[in-house]
């Protein structure tokens, strides 16, 4: 019985750590009920050459719904907007549809096809592959993404 207690009593404790850890790191989980967003309504959309991303927020994050049309590019589509000479925005998304290539700055290519999750760092381009527009649900870094640079 004894041997049962040491075993329940850290993982008790370790559970606690976790929670409490949680929503040290996000703030948002400490309210508990239930909410959803749809983005046929979303809170902000923003429109560049062959693309878009409408805006959303739920729990304390901005979610964003992207879809880069066939010929749509990072480089050629955002950037004249944001004035940075890759994107600077780190993405956590999921590819709903399409074939989007990603070239880091270090040179690292990864193509990114429906069903897959990517984690991008900033330092990117980005462009369509194929005919197909490519749709992702970005759980990061749409914030600022596509926002028009103050700088001439």
């Amino acid at each position: 019985m004894q041997n049962r207690f040491k075993l329940i009593i850290p993982l008790v404790a370790m559970t606690y750590m976790v929670q409490a850890q949680t929503q040290a790191v996000h703030p948002a989980h400490t309210e508990e009920k239930a909410a959803k967003i749809n983005f046929l309504k979303p809170e902000d959309t923003r429109t560049f050459p062959l693309g878009k991303v409408d805006l959303c927020s739920i729990g304390g994050a901005m979610i964003g719904k992207a879809v880069f049309e066939p010929g749509w590019r990072w480089s050629t589509s955002v950037k004249p907007l944001v004035k940075t000479e890759s994107c600077l925005a780190p993405h956590f998304q999921y590819h709903v549809s399409g074939t989007l290539r990603v070239q880091m700055d270090d040179g690292t290519i990864i193509d990114c096809v429906a069903g897959d999750v990517s984690f991008l760092p900033q330092g990117h381009d980005a462009w369509v592959i194929g005919n197909e527009p490519v749709v992702v649900i970005d759980f990061q870094g749409m914030v600022d993404y596509a926002k028009k640079s103050a700088m001439k």
